[in-house]
């Protein structure tokens, strides 16, 4: 703890860039050692300037104390450059955040397929419908999905991910207590409790239109590849795309309208090589080879398991002397709770609810404990692999057998 104020110190210096912070930290080694630095010798650092040096000088700690309360108070976690849980992907890129602020569950990034998945605030309905889509094929097939929790396309990402049962990142450009858009309050909330909201900005500061640009760098320095859903001439996730590649990340475009302002910079994207995106696989097959442990091919084919009839075998012609065979009742797909089923716990639990009976939806909330926008978003999930089946006034059955 007496360390890590030193850091908040260091990276909460005003005046001083990124680029400038990392600088003092290569030369003098540790944050304390800047805080206790000659003011003679910050002058031996590349581009240091009296007017850097003096905001330097300021020793209050005052406002670290706030922070590191701040951060008590929201549950926050903080991580520092020089601590073995950061990302080594995020270290190594140009100019990494020396902290991280984080709410949730923070993931193993560098063992991840993580995939960054941006596009235009002012996203059209095609966008937000394929956004939302190829999120979720990429989380049921063991993507890690991170965005920026920003309306239009980051939303769709974060959504269809959560819908998948998977898991999410967002990365945000303000403070944890500051929920913006405001109207993201159940998203930030749902991506929290399921998945980890990360933001180098300590808590109380606000969303200025100046950080989400910065932030960007650290939604492609998670990932392995970004995908820009659609983007304008001018967007937000242009900067993304461009910092991807700086990093040496892949790029990836889902193929937008010829003529639409809307994809006008997206479809330059493909016209610039980069790939094209018509559905999960387009992403996730140059990774299978490195992650075969992560990445789970048999999820594409459960809708079909699961909803697809068994072909007709050519029955054969019933003896003129034998009656013919009374027609037997088509048996439902198996779906074998012992093995690998792919289904998250609460799935699992909706699907065990409703063996053998039709259920409505109140009843089946009130049965299985699990929070309204859960057990909807579960049975959403179920119903797209077709394990389930909607009949009238909400109910809801088993569309498969259980073993």
């Amino acid at each position: 703890m007496a360390q890590l104020k030193y850091w908040l110190w260091l990276a909460s210096r005003p005046k001083l860039n990124n680029k400038m912070k990392l600088a003092l930290l290569e030369h003098f080694g540790e944050p304390d050692k800047i805080y206790y630095g000659e003011k003679e010798e910050y002058f031996l650092v590349k581009g240091m300037t009296r007017s850097l040096a003096q905001a330097l000088e300021d020793k209050n700690l005052e406002h670290t104390d706030r922070i590191l309360g701040d951060c008590d108070r929201l549950g926050l976690r903080i991580l520092t450059i020089r601590d073995t849980e950061y990302p080594d992907r995020l270290r190594n890129i140009f100019d990494p955040p020396l902290v991280l602020y984080i709410q949730g569950r923070m993931p193993q990034f560098d063992d991840e397929v993580a995939i960054s998945m941006v596009g235009t605030r002012k996203a059209s309905p095609y966008a937000m419908e394929m956004g939302e889509k190829l999120a979720f094929q990429l989380a049921g097939l063991g993507a890690l999905i991170v965005s920026g929790l920003a309306v239009g396309g980051d939303a769709a990402a974060h959504r269809g991910a959560l819908r998948a049962g998977g898991f999410t990142a967002a990365v945000i450009g303000g403070g944890h207590d500051i929920i913006y858009p405001s109207e993201h309050r159940f998203l930030y909330e749902d991506i929290a409790a399921r998945g980890v909201i990360l933001s180098e900005y300590p808590p109380g500061t606000e969303h200025d239109g100046r950080h989400f640009p910065v932030r960007n760098r650290i939604i492609s320095g998670l990932s392995l590849g970004v995908v820009v859903i659609e983007a304008p001439e001018r967007s937000g996730a242009l900067i993304t795309a461009s910092r991807a590649l700086d990093q040496g990340k892949d790029v990836f475009v889902i193929p937008g309208r010829v003529g639409d302002y809307h994809c006008a910079g997206s479809n330059a994207l493909l016209r610039d090589g980069a790939g094209v995106v018509t559905d999960a696989w387009d992403v996730l097959g140059g990774y299978v080879e490195k992650y075969p442990h992560k990445i789970r091919s048999l999820r594409m084919e459960e809708p079909r398991r699961f909803g697809t009839a068994p072909a007709k075998a050519e029955r054969p012609k019933p003896d003129k002397k034998e009656a013919p065979a009374k027609p037997q009742e088509p048996k439902l797909p198996l779906l074998d709770l012992s093995g690998d089923h792919g289904l998250t716990d609460d799935q699992l639990r909706i699907v065990k609810a409703l063996e053998g009976r039709t259920v409505q939806v109140d009843d089946l909330i009130e049965e299985t404990q699990i929070p309204t926008r859960r057990v909807l978003s579960a049975l959403t999930v179920l119903e797209l692999d077709r394990i389930v089946t909607q009949e009238s006034g909400k109910r809801f059955s088993l569309a498969v057998a259980l073993k």
